[in-house]
């Protein structure tokens, strides 16, 4: 069958077989049958390499698919975003993007309330419910030279990258669970050392002084399930920051539940700011990560991109925001 015959009707679904610990590859057959038998018609390919997903949602648009379905976790969806971004057939907004999530975090579905069982997502997916989010540009230094980079959901600089470097690390040995994550964060607070940062948003000077980690973000939520953004709205405009100032471990052990029921900036040395343009420069260079990819370090700026891309939502999402 042609593309020409097949496209209007059908979904390109880009797989990565190792998100989630190999549950890309095992599950696939599963998630598969469900698009089936709810009448989702769709052509898959899955992943090879690093950044192939930002590839093949470039050779998926340019042949004319208009429906994407990632199944992977944050890092794959951040790859099929910078894909939309890369083609110049359409606006990014012109293609309907959905997530399947089979990662180890999934942090950006939990912000539009998606389901982590697959049949409840796919049904999604069938009702057809969109939202124009916004999406941030992240241009940033990387062995002496500029790139740009966007970003689906959180970036993190300092401290908060050095957790996803020790997390990524754990991983790759075969570590997982619910707490790898924490244990990645307690590990790092030992061997970490906060940096000279200054900071700028909207042109305007908001933080000159050591700084332990900072978020920037569309959405509410990063290492796998904690609420770094709370006030986060993922179509008002704005970027939301979270800046931590050097603090004891003390202020944070007696108050983890607060990473994760949005009282965050309860805790002292913990301050929100929103802009639409982040300008962060440090001494020495701190490293970056976007969507829990590591990628290079300051100086970073960040420009938020309005309802850049339309992506699918749960009904309960939308009715939750009337």
């Amino acid at each position: 069958m042609s593309y020409e015959q097949i496209i209007p009707d059908h979904w390109f679904v880009i797989i990565n077989p190792t998100s989630g610990a190999g549950l890309g590859l095992k599950d696939y057959p599963k998630i598969a049958k469900l698009l089936r038998d709810n009448q989702i018609y769709h052509d898959a390919v899955f992943t090879e390499h690093p950044h192939h997903a930002t590839e093949l949602t470039v050779e998926a648009v340019n042949k004319g698919y208009r429906k994407i379905i990632s199944v992977g976790g944050d890092g794959t969806l951040n790859e099929v975003v910078n894909g939309l971004f890369i083609q110049k057939v359409c606006e990014p907004k012109d293609i309907r993007l959905a997530v399947i999530a089979v990662g180890t975090g999934n942090d950006w579905v939990r912000t539009f309330g998606i389901p982590s069982h697959y049949s409840e997502a796919i049904r999604a997916i069938k009702e057809g419910k969109t939202f124009l989010q916004d999406v941030g540009a992240v241009t940033y230094t990387e062995s002496k030279f500029t790139q740009t980079r966007y970003m689906v959901n959180v970036a993190g600089l300092g401290f908060d990258a050095y957790v996803i470097s020790i997390f990524n690390h754990k991983k790759a040995k075969g570590m997982k669970g619910k707490w790898l994550y924490i244990a990645s964060l307690v590990e790092a607070y030992c061997k970490y050392k906060s940096s000279g940062v200054r900071i700028k948003v909207d042109g305007e000077e908001i933080y000159n002084n050591l700084l332990l980690s900072i978020a920037v973000g569309i959405c509410k939520f990063n290492g796998g399930g904690i609420q770094q953004l709370p006030k986060a709205v993922a179509d008002d405009g704005l970027l939301d920051i979270t800046l931590i100032k050097p603090l004891h471990w003390w202020h944070i052990v007696f108050r983890l539940r607060r990473l994760f029921n949005g009282g965050i900036y309860s805790i002292g040395h913990i301050k929100h700011a929103q802009g639409k343009q982040i300008e962060i420069i440090s001494t020495p260079p701190i490293r970056l990560e976007c969507d829990g990819e590591l990628m290079g370090g300051t100086d970073v700026y960040i420009e938020v991109v309005p309802r850049a891309i339309r992506v699918v939502v749960t009904k309960e999402f939308l009715e939750s925001r009337d």
